[in-house]
């Protein structure tokens, strides 16, 4: 009887060193899990986007077939972009909060948007306008990126896929350019995104609408955050 109890002792003790261990690893994980927690949110709060709202002020940018102001919806798109990146932990940086320009002059004021851009550093740029083109059928939104910066081209190409995720109509692809200013002068990951044509009746009713506007800038905000994530 003595041994059998012995042996009963040993089996529950060597139950509780098995429960005590188990205990222990997870433990250890959810430690773990929390650090990488914390570090994903500290990556985060290191991250810095601008968001520069196109034209303002005495320039209205395009004037879409319905009157609205390629301005105005520039900056309504922008502003929201930059609400959804700070529920994220995204530092973010307008070039213009309201309805004005940097300059008295257009070159000015792209040099002043640009020298914001060059000082800054940010981890990427992400210029919102709105396009325009002689035929009214051509609508979608598309991204740009300087030719030869392979960290914009990522960039672009993630927003353009969450652009036609957002849009099932969208065909276009995110297109490579030498020739905008801002992209040949910004010296840090620039993407200029066209939300869509004001030159098509359709699409241009849609861009003056804020619930469109709101999922343009999901979209927009969701193809930054890949980006910023290294997707």
């Amino acid at each position: 009887m003595r041994k059998i109890g012995a042996i009963a002792a040993s089996a529950v003790l060597a139950g509780l060193i098995i429960l005590c261990q188990a205990g222990c690893i997870a433990l250890r994980k959810g430690i773990d899990d929390g650090m990488e927690t914390s570090g994903d949110a500290a990556a985060r709060e290191g991250w810095m986007v601008i968001i520069d709202a196109g034209h303002g002020g005495v320039d209205a940018g395009k004037v879409g077939v319905n009157g609205e102001e390629e301005k105005d919806i520039n900056l309504n798109i922008s502003l929201k972009i930059k609400k959804l990146l700070e529920e994220q932990g995204v530092k973010v940086k307008m070039t213009r909060n309201d309805d004005d320009r940097l300059a008295e002059s257009q070159i000015e004021d792209l040099k002043a948007r640009v020298s914001i851009m060059n000082k800054e550093k940010p981890d990427l740029v992400v210029s919102i306008h709105q396009n325009s083109y002689h035929e009214e059928t051509v609508r979608g939104a598309q991204v740009f990126y300087y030719t030869d910066s392979a960290q914009s081209e990522r960039a672009a190409e993630l927003i353009q896929a969450a652009f036609r995720e957002a849009d099932p109509g969208n065909t276009k692809k995110a297109k490579g350019n030498s020739t905008y200013y801002i992209l040949k002068k910004t010296e840090v990951p620039v993407v200029i995104a066209e939300c869509g044509f004001l030159s098509n009746r359709e699409e241009a009713a849609k861009l003056a609408d804020e619930e469109y506007q709101q999922e343009m800038a999901e979209a927009a905000a969701k193809g930054v955050m890949q980006y910023l994530e290294g997707e």
